[in-house]
């Protein structure tokens, strides 16, 4: 029987626990009596603690237990946690498990957990997107990436914000017990069942300055609306009539992304929903998107996402 444990701590954030263990409790609907999850809830100090959103949670050993070496281990993000030092006892006990156990990980801000654990060197990982630049910067050995749902790097497991550990645990079943089964828990779940790791976190929209006036996002739309064209720092420094030097500072400055950065991030984005939404060939969507042939387009994605458009197509596909 495979066992789990879920590190919890006060400030948790609920959904962070729930959804992977809904997902290997439904797992053991389909799962032989000997192959069920067995899931361990482990905090500090026994007895209820409050959740970020004011729910009671109550951990089922501490982490100063009896010595228990688990399958899976993983610790839950929080609100405050990329803002504040971890329990002592977590960070104990997270350098203890990890040198067990098969599998170890993060559920989003629990990377900062990992990281003070100095279980993040070296290693890529994931977290939330508003919570990436600021986890690199913090553990800069760690090779943070800002766009992945979920990552897996030898036996380290990381995932992307909130409901994004629902898309990882998915993963960790079907390489337990093959695909057939994740996806049967997934319609339990109702859940997007494909959503795997090489699909991105957001849109580059979300990199767009507060005032939606400022001469950045005037680039930013014009980039958009004319996603298929060539662009040069000039050229969009022309849009918000501002010198090309200046502008590439300040498009910095408001959106932490380079003009450069941006427009692949947007072409990229294009291409996706194309992907997912039309039967076009492959060449036109580079075409459309800006990537100029299918070969540029092929390289951007596997180096972006993790997987060519061809099998984000078959992935991602709503039709």
């Amino acid at each position: 029987m495979p066992t789990v444990a879920v590190a919890i701590f006060p400030g948790v954030q609920a959904l962070d626990v729930a959804g992977p263990v809904d997902v290997f409790s439904e797992a053991n609907r389909f799962l032989p009596r000997d192959a069920h999850y067995e899931v361990t809830l482990l905090s500090a100090k026994p007895g209820a603690l409050r959740a970020s959103n004011g729910m009671a949670l109550v951990a089922d050993e501490t982490f100063e237990g009896p010595s228990r070496h688990f399958d899976l281990a993983l610790v839950a993000g929080g609100p405050a946690l990329p803002e504040s030092e971890p329990e002592p006892q977590l960070i104990h006990w997270l350098n203890g498990v990890a040198a067990h156990c098969k599998r170890y990980g993060s559920i989003c801000t629990g990377a900062f957990a990992l990281g003070h654990a100095g279980l993040l060197d070296e290693r890529s990982v994931t977290t939330h997107w508003q919570h990436a630049e600021q986890l690199a910067t913090q553990f800069p050995r760690a090779r943070v990436d800002f766009d992945r749902i979920y990552l897996r790097d030898e036996r380290l497991v990381t995932s992307a914000g909130v409901t994004a550990g629902i898309d990882l645990s998915l993963a960790l079943v079907a390489e337990d017990h093959g695909p057939r089964t994740a996806l049967a828990v997934a319609k339990r779940l109702v859940v997007f069942a494909q959503r795997q790791g090489g699909q991105s976190q957001f849109s580059p929209y979300l990199t767009a300055p507060a005032d939606e006036t400022s001469a950045v996002a005037k680039v930013q739309a014009h980039v958009m609306q004319h996603i298929g064209e060539r662009f040069t720092v000039k050229q969009l420094a022309d849009v918000a009539t501002m010198s090309a030097r200046n502008f590439a500072r300040v498009f910095v400055e408001e959106t932490g992304v380079t003009p450069h950065e941006f427009v692949e991030r947007a072409r990229v984005d294009a291409a996706r929903k194309l992907l997912e939404s039309s039967p076009a060939a492959l060449k036109a969507i580079a075409y459309d998107c800006g990537f100029g042939t299918a070969d540029r387009m092929r390289i951007v994605f596997a180096r972006r996402i993790g997987v060519t458009p061809v099998q984000y197509r078959e992935r991602f596909r709503s039709t």
